[in-house]
């Protein structure tokens, strides 16, 4: 017995022994077939206190595993939103949730989820290949050309700047400047991809990021191309990105009666009878019924007269609309004010038509036409008020829930803008949109003295785009000129009758 349990532990120990110097020649050959190559050979097994040993290669070996840790990561979110988006789009479609009038509009028939996926990605596709990604598109005028976009990291360069925004500037919309951020972040993760470059190719970073252009067809979608540094000079990098419009996707239908809508309309009046005597036929066209005059003493701050108004209704909630008495409204824009509010949801703050000075507007004409007759959308009669927020229709729950006004504010401007913000930092909905009905009409604008200077220098920037476009002024300043030319032309006329 004793010499079978020797005998036993001696072979155990010689398997132990074995097992050892197995995993030791493994050991060896997986370093051996990991260490890095040279420009011309293999490099032999790196010594422990060379600085291109031991600690060099595991710094190597550390950064390939971040980018494949990060390029595996980026990949796993990007199908994890594919997944939800496609799962999303199948439950839809097997809940019943479109009808056969929605199937039409989409383009789509009830098929199983599988093949609904597959219809998608088919029509994301076909996007691309109807946008201006690949060849050209014959177009009939100049005008019908979508222009494109320039930005770099700090900076967009636009065509569309209207008058609140310039021709060079930060991106200040969260929507637009997170739309740029993902399309430079995704061109680095394609740049980076490992499946894609040699194993000591240098990572790409956003300082590589050089310029880029874009547009967007609405229709399709957006086109991106980026330029980077290449790894040499004169050598670039380019990436062409295309974000695809989908279907058209029914969210909500809903039947709405504003019959019983009312709303206040609160104005802010100091002196001024003329303007007020012509606002009252307007009220009283707009089948308006009562109002209700409430005299305040002391200085005049149009906050403290709007947050007086609203907080004197004593009615359920009611929709209140924040007007000036030089604005002309219509009936139908009353409408449009019901439709785009609702309490604890959405606040309404439209854009409205400024009309030009029509003493400068049909100073050609023998005379000034009727009031009705001036209220009309065209580039020569006026512009879209962007700058301003002072006209706004909201519900007097999300007024007061809101803190009204900034009381502190004196005189002219500045209390419209404070609001507005602070709803853009709630969680409601700011309808913002440019309207038919609103106008504001034009009078001769005086900035007082006592107005600190930030207030001053907004009363002189409106006063300067409220009296004429840029081709009127330009009429008026070389007005010399032209008289001239017309005197010649007049001369040349007579002397070729004599």
């Amino acid at each position: 017995m004793m010499m079978v349990r020797r005998g036993l532990l001696a072979w155990i120990s010689r398997v132990v022994v074995l097992l050892v110097l197995l995993c030791c020649a493994i050991s060896v050959l997986y370093m051996l077939a990991c260490t890095p190559k040279g420009d011309e050979e293999q490099l032999a097994l790196p010594r422990a206190n060379s600085p291109t040993g031991k600690e060099g290669y595991q710094a190597i070996l550390q950064e390939w595993e971040e980018q494949h840790r990060n390029y595996v990561s980026s990949l796993k979110r990007q199908i994890a939103q594919l997944k939800e988006e496609l799962q999303e789009r199948s439950e839809q479609l097997r809940n019943g949730q479109y009808q056969a009038s929605d199937a039409a509009v989409l383009g789509l028939d009830r098929s199983p989820p599988e093949k609904t996926q597959a219809d998608l990605l088919a029509f994301l596709h076909s996007q691309v290949d109807k946008a201006e990604v690949h060849t050209g598109v014959k177009l009939a005028t100049e005008y019908a050309a979508v222009p494109f976009d320039s930005f770099t990291l700090q900076k967009v360069y636009q065509l569309e700047t209207g008058l609140t925004r310039h021709p060079e500037e930060k991106p200040v919309r969260k929507d637009k400047r997170d739309e740029l951020v993902e399309a430079i972040e995704s061109a680095l993760e394609t740049l980076n991809n490992p499946a894609e470059n040699s194993p000591n190719h240098r990572p790409y970073t956003a300082s590589d990021f050089i310029e880029g252009i874009y547009r967007t067809e609405r229709d399709k979608g957006t086109l991106y191309e980026l330029t980077f540094k290449g790894d040499h000079k004169h050598e670039f990098k380019r990436l062409v990105l295309f974000r695809p419009f989908g279907p058209i996707m029914k969210v909500k239908k809903e039947k709405l009666n504003m019959a019983n809508t009312l709303i206040n309309v609160i104005v802010p009046l100091a002196k001024r009878v003329d303007k007020f005597r012509q606002f009252m036929q307007n009220f009283r066209a707009a089948n308006f019924r009562n109002f209700t005059f409430i005299q305040l003493n002391g200085e005049f701050s149009r906050g403290k007269g709007l947050d007086v108004g609203a907080r004197f209704w004593k009615g359920s909630n009611v929709l209140l609309f924040f007007c000036d008495v030089d604005i002309y409204f219509t009936s139908e824009f009353l409408n449009t004010c019901r439709l785009n509010t609702q309490p604890g949801k959405k606040v309404f703050y439209p854009v409205l038509f400024s009309q030009y000075n029509p003493g400068i507007i049909y100073g050609h004409h023998d005379a000034v036409p009727p009031l009705e007759q001036q209220l009309v959308i065209k580039k020569e009669t006026g512009f879209w008020r962007d700058f301003g927020f002072g006209m706004t229709c909201q519900y007097r729950s999300d007024f007061i829930n809101i803190g009204g006004f900034d009381l502190d504010i004196k005189g002219w401007g500045g209390e419209d803008v404070h609001l507005y913000r602070k709803y853009l930092h709630s969680n409601l909905i700011v309808v913002r949109t440019p309207v038919r009905g609103l106008f504001h009409l034009w009078h001769e604008k005086r900035c007082m003295d006592e107005l600190t200077p930030e207030q001053y220098k907004m009363c002189m920037q409106s006063k300067a785009m409220n009296e004429a476009s840029h081709g009127q002024l330009g009429m008026l300043v070389f007005r010399h000129e032209i008289e001239a030319h017309l005197r010649k032309q007049k001369q040349k006329t007579s002397s070729k009758k004599t």
